[in-house]
């Protein structure tokens, strides 16, 4: 699992088009976001530099990843 810090996130629209962005590259990613915290968790075969793409291309600001074990804090 892979957390990612992103900026420019405040609604549903948002958690849309960002989940919309992830699954164009896996369908099957898990994918938590916690709008409050800007914080999106993505569970993939993806790397995390092309995850981080997406959802830069989708219109947010990706400010940091950090590897998570599944599951965990």
């Amino acid at each position: 699992m892979i957390e990612f810090q992103v900026e420019g996130m405040s609604c549903q629209h948002c958690v849309a088009a960002v989940t919309k962005a992830v699954r164009a590259l896996d369908a099957d990613a898990r994918v938590q976001i916690e709008l409050e915290k800007g914080l999106v968790r993505i569970e993939s075969k993806e790397a995390a530099d092309r995850l981080g793409a997406a959802i830069g291309e989708a219109g947010y600001t990706v400010k940091g990843a950090t590897p998570r074990a599944p599951g965990g804090a």
